[in-house]
């Protein structure tokens, strides 16, 4: 890359984004272009964004989203699907690329990034983890050799402060397995049982929902047979993997005009 990637991070006083810019100062690849955070009462706003790493980055923390866009390459998003549909529109109108790692969007706001996409390019990805990536591509292959002669339950954890259930990840390894069973999830997914359920039915994919304490995130996916279990599992014990995944999606986007693009893209792990 001739010259650093111009990166503005949104949300940055908040757990990702902290890890995003500790992971941009890192980075000679990269450099802090613009530093995005709510409006109203919020310290961080005017303060220099390398204050809390001790750097003079000369990039003020600010509320307003076109100027820091303007001339940028590309825009992280880690924030709630509000934030990310105003940061959206506003990517779109200067021409910016997106990647977007929030979770919890509707069905229409889904719908609103790829009609997006068709004017710039966005990686938008429920993990941005390397070892998720790989995980998601494990599980679409179990699901194929297994198959229906074992039943498939997805648990996740994550911390007390997270708003959405299942995880955006629980949902997409869900997928995969949707896939490699040659289902759709929506046919498919058991979201909650209580009281008596009756027997399980075959086919069907389980999700369970913990929350608690500070953890970051953990995922697993259980296949259980007759005479053996097989389970796949990733455990997040740092943000910064999140971080080093999305500043990867950043540096892929780089010269790419348009398109919708997740984590098997940029790892090159896309199913043909």
């Amino acid at each position: 890359m001739a010259n650093p990637l111009k990166v503005v991070i949104a949300g940055c006083s908040g757990r990702m984004g902290h890890a995003l810019l500790e992971s941009v100062f890192a980075d000679a690849e990269l450099v802090l272009h613009g530093a995005l955070d709510r409006a109203g009462d919020n310290p961080s706003l005017g303060r220099d964004a390398g204050e809390q790493f001790g750097k003079v980055s000369a990039v003020k923390v600010t509320a307003d989203i076109a100027a820091a866009l303007k001339d940028a390459d590309v825009l992280v998003d880690f924030t709630r699907p509000e934030a990310s549909m105003q940061y959206l529109q506003a990517c779109q109108t200067a021409k910016v690329a997106m990647v977007i790692g929030t979770t919890g969007f509707s069905a229409e706001q889904k719908l609103a990034i790829e009609v997006a996409s068709k004017n710039i390019p966005i990686v938008f990805a429920p993990n941005m983890s390397v070892g998720v990536t790989l995980l998601i591509n494990l599980v679409e292959q179990a699901a194929k050799v297994l198959s229906e002669a074992y039943d498939i339950e997805v648990v996740e954890m994550h911390h007390r402060h997270k708003v959405d259930a299942p995880s955006g990840t629980a949902l997409r390894l869900g997928e995969a397995a949707a896939y490699g069973l040659g289902q759709d999830l929506k046919d498919c997914a058991i979201y909650a049982r209580e009281g008596v359920t009756g027997e399980r039915e075959a086919g069907k994919i389980g999700f369970a929902t913990l929350r608690g304490g500070d953890v970051v995130g953990d995922h697993t996916v259980v296949f259980a047979g007759i005479g053996e279990r097989v389970e796949l599992t990733h455990k997040a014990s740092s943000r910064a993997t999140f971080a080093v995944g999305a500043l990867r999606a950043a540096k892929f986007l780089a010269n790419k005009q348009s398109g919708l693009f997740d984590m098997q893209d940029v790892l090159s792990l896309k199913r043909s």
